[in-house]
């Protein structure tokens, strides 16, 4: 990622639609013994009182309203363990985070170390497995939580993500890696793909990565249900790779033709991975494209970033109604985890 689409990480959009309903924000730093340091940590939920808050707001992106120190309203609610996409961060998927809750959610998500904006490393990054721990570990925190505990049902613990943490969502439920697939993929992009020449450029060998653990099972049984929307990592799999993938799941592709992004095309030949895993359930969300997840922009927004010869983050296809691709987000994951 360029330097200001990272530093853009922290930028989140309006959800007008949910403006009325009261979402309260906590902000843990959480120990991860797998990394050896905190992992920082937000829970979104249904809530009264508390300070409201405007995340993110600034030239390029909308804001969103939260409340923190706010009460959790009382009652029984679902967890969504949410994860970020590459470089990105969880105020990156606020939107989606606070959507979910205004639903009847508690909204649990980590910025996972060596992947998240300014602690970015790239050798370090392609351990996937490490960010399945970080919610994880999450999870175990939240279930014990005085202030959580009281208003979680355990038997709703569910997983979502974009781009790269549409497959730690998917690895939660149970998918394992294919080191040799990504491999692949990148060898025959080549310079075609901006984030396989970022990897070649920072001296990353996908064939050195320790093939034991990337193809390992990072399976929480805990999860009941996955959605992942335009995950990574998922060419060159094979059915066995998804034989403890036994939940329901559900994957959102973004555009469409050329607006969608090969890399995360899971209908693609070289992914195939809906031809691996029929059981899944496929929603396409168009037009739209990659970034068009990554917040509502502002009129001025697109211009910035072409001043700043930034990736097009607010260039969308024509027609892209980046609310009405949030709202539809959110409706489709609110239906699969059966949420109010």
């Amino acid at each position: 990622m360029k330097h200001v689409l990272i530093a853009l990480a922290f930028l989140l959009p309006v959800n007008a639609a949910l403006a009325a309903d009261t979402v309260g924000l906590t902000r843990l730093d959480l120990p991860a013994a797998h990394h050896g340091r905190d992992v920082q940590t937000a829970i979104m939920y249904p809530a009264s009182g508390g300070t409201e808050t405007v995340l993110g707001e600034n030239p390029v992106f909308f804001g969103t309203s939260v409340n923190e120190q706010a009460q959790a309203l009382p009652g029984k609610y679902p967890v969504v363990l949410l994860s970020h996409g590459w470089g990105g961060n969880y105020l990156r998927m606020g939107w989606l985070a606070r959507g979910l809750a205004a639903k009847g959610a508690v909204v649990v998500a980590v910025n996972h170390p060596n992947s998240t904006t300014g602690d970015l490393n790239y050798q370090s990054a392609l351990n996937h497995w490490t960010r399945a721990q970080d919610l994880s570990a999450a999870l175990d925190h939240v279930l014990q939580d005085p202030a959580f505990a009281a208003v979680i049902d355990p038997s709703r613990i569910y997983a979502a993500g974009y781009s790269y943490g549409g497959w730690t969502a998917l690895s939660l439920a149970g998918l394992k890696g294919r080191a040799e697939g990504f491999d692949q993929y990148c060898r025959a992009a080549g310079d075609g793909s901006d984030f396989c020449r970022e990897l070649k450029k920072a001296g990353v060998e996908i064939s050195s990565f320790d093939r034991t653990k990337w193809h390992a099972s990072y399976k929480d049984r805990r999860v009941a249900a996955a959605a992942a929307i335009d995950p990574g990592l998922t060419w060159g799999l094979t059915a066995r790779d998804a034989s403890e993938l036994d939940v329901p799941v559900l994957l959102i592709g973004l555009g469409q033709g050329k607006d969608r992004l090969q890399a995360t095309d899971t209908s693609a030949a070289g992914s195939n991975f809906e031809a691996v895993f029929p059981a899944a359930k496929v929603e396409h969300v168009a037009p739209a494209m990659h970034f068009t997840a990554l917040g509502t922009c502002k009129p001025a927004g697109e211009a910035i970033l072409i001043e700043e010869k930034d990736d097009p983050v607010c260039t969308d296809p024509p027609g892209t109604d980046r609310k009405a691709v949030q709202d539809r987000i959110i409706s489709l994951l609110a239906k699969h985890f059966e949420l109010y």
